[in-house]
């Protein structure tokens, strides 16, 4: 545990992860060298729009999916005249917490729930001539400006504790019959700018809790019957199987969970010097993950709550 609390930045890659090429050398360098595995997610709704499944899996990593259920319901709470949802502020001991992204649905989601929403190209159009040849290196460097890290310093008060930054996949090539997404190579870049600047040792370091997370996007198990977390037939059909208790990420508290995906779970590698513990993966994959990672699996709506007990403010989750 850090002596002092942490401050937090999630890039998040939305429908990213089946895009990751052996290419994307900075997302393989940071799963060298973090504390890896899976987030789990509930079955997709039927006829569920690519809208409503970007801001109802956002919901879901920030364990407000009630949130979530009332903006898209007939029936919501300021019908009934109650209060709509609590703020990450209130919930979590007044964290201060931003979220970057140009998806319209994601600006009003984070607004409800009391985020400061700043545009993902705001940074690129602030930056001037000097930054014109590398901008993924200046998004960086402005990224971390806003927890208070700055010329390899840390400020002490820093405008936000944590900082959401959202990239979804956007236009899908195919070359070769194998399908690019030029998103993802933005993403590779980014992780690589803030890695560089946070190099292992820095002050930053000791300071920034860094998650790398990459979702699937939409998916069925039908079309990626190999990257499911579940136990495999194989193992199922050994005399020792019912020997084997029920995972926890398909438990919450005493109570099994009614609805759990196994297949296309989300991806996360996460980093801090000397905070977290470094694993066996070498790249970032799902079949590394499974093979090597260190977290193994928990429920996406854990997540924020694992993220805050490093910013102090949350209590543990979990062992």
């Amino acid at each position: 545990m850090a002596d002092k609390p942490s401050r937090a930045l999630v890039l998040y890659g939305d429908g990213l992860a089946r895009f990751v090429k052996p290419s994307h050398t900075h997302l393989h360098s940071l799963a060298s060298k973090a504390s890896c595995g899976f987030l789990t997610l509930p079955n997709a709704p039927p006829s569920e729009s690519e809208d409503e499944r970007i801001v109802r899996e956002f919901a879901l990593l920030l364990d407000a999916y009630e949130a979530y259920s009332n903006t898209s319901g007939s029936t919501t709470k300021q019908e009934r005249g109650e209060k709509s949802s609590i703020t990450i502020s209130e919930r979590f001991m007044g964290m201060k917490a931003a979220i970057v992204t140009n998806n319209p649905s994601l600006k009003s989601f984070g607004t409800k729930l009391g985020f400061s929403v700043l545009p993902n190209d705001g940074f690129i159009k602030s930056s001037d001539e000097a930054q014109a040849d590398h901008p993924v290196d200046f998004v960086a460097s402005e990224l971390l400006k806003l927890l208070g890290f700055q010329e390899g310093k840390t400020v002490e008060l820093s405008q936000y504790d944590l900082v959401f930054v959202h990239v979804e996949a956007g236009e899908v090539n195919v070359k070769n019959d194998e399908a690019i997404a030029d998103d993802v190579e933005y993403f590779n870049a980014l992780v690589g700018g803030i890695m560089h600047i946070g190099k292992p040792g820095s002050e930053i370091s000791l300071r920034l809790h860094l998650s790398v997370v990459m979702s699937y996007g939409s998916t069925s198990e039908k079309d990626d019957p190999n990257l499911s977390v579940s136990m495999s037939n194989d193992d199922k059909k050994s005399n020792l199987s019912k020997l084997v208790p029920r995972q926890s990420y398909t438990m919450k508290g005493e109570v099994p969970r009614k609805d759990v995906r196994h297949h296309c779970p989300m991806l996360l590698a996460q980093s801090q010097y000397a905070v977290t513990r470094k694993d066996m993966a070498e790249t970032f994959s799902f079949k590394d993950f499974k093979e090597h990672g260190g977290n193994l699996v928990i429920p996406a709506d854990r997540f924020l709550h694992e993220v805050a007990f490093k910013l102090w403010k949350a209590p543990k989750y979990g062992a």
